[in-house]
């Protein structure tokens, strides 16, 4: 458990710049964004402690916040990555994991897709015509996770239509629901 840090060290101008960029990033790895966000909001604001900085950026709780302003106090940028760790190594790099999660935050349309909403299999397919890799359900579903996001299952609309509209269920020959 790391000390209470209340204060950042001298940052220059360029780290700076390369906190800012980091914080606002679409394609890096969300925790990574997250720390620098952290960074960040105490420069922002220098009255702000550690623990009060990391729930501004998101952190459950305020405890970790210490640990990553003193790995920044003492690495700088660099300090905000993750330490190696044991067991088998990843199959696909941060770069890959945020390529997709750049793909899957873009509208379809914006892409040159055919249809307005991504499911599953869709945004995997354009993923392998894109970037020549496949990857899993589990896989993509894990990152998600990860990375704060909530994939929004779409609701069929022919239940809600058939909720509606009497005729549309005759039409279709079903007189059950579904």
């Amino acid at each position: 458990m790391c000390k209470r840090i209340h204060h950042l060290r001298e940052v220059s101008e360029v780290e700076e710049m390369e906190l800012r960029a980091l914080a606002s990033s679409r394609t890096q790895p969300y925790r990574m964004v997250q720390r620098a966000k952290l960074i960040v909001s105490m420069l922002d604001d220098e009255t702000l402690t550690a623990s009060q900085a990391a729930k501004q950026a998101g952190f459950k709780t305020g405890v970790s916040g210490a640990c990553w302003v003193k790995r920044f106090n003492e690495a700088g940028p660099k300090g905000l990555t993750d330490k190696p760790k044991s067991g088998a190594p990843r199959t696909h790099s941060d770069e890959v994991r945020g390529q997709l999660i750049d793909l899957a935050l873009q509208k379809p349309r914006s892409l040159g897709y055919p249809f307005e909403l991504c499911t599953l299999k869709r945004l995997q397919t354009a993923f392998k015509e894109r970037v020549g890799i496949h990857l899993s359900d589990s896989t993509i579903w894990e990152w998600f996770k990860e990375e704060g996001l909530h994939w929004k299952r779409q609701r069929s609309w022919f239940r809600d239509a058939e909720k509606q509209d009497e005729e549309f269920v005759e039409k279709r020959g079903h007189h059950s629901s579904l």
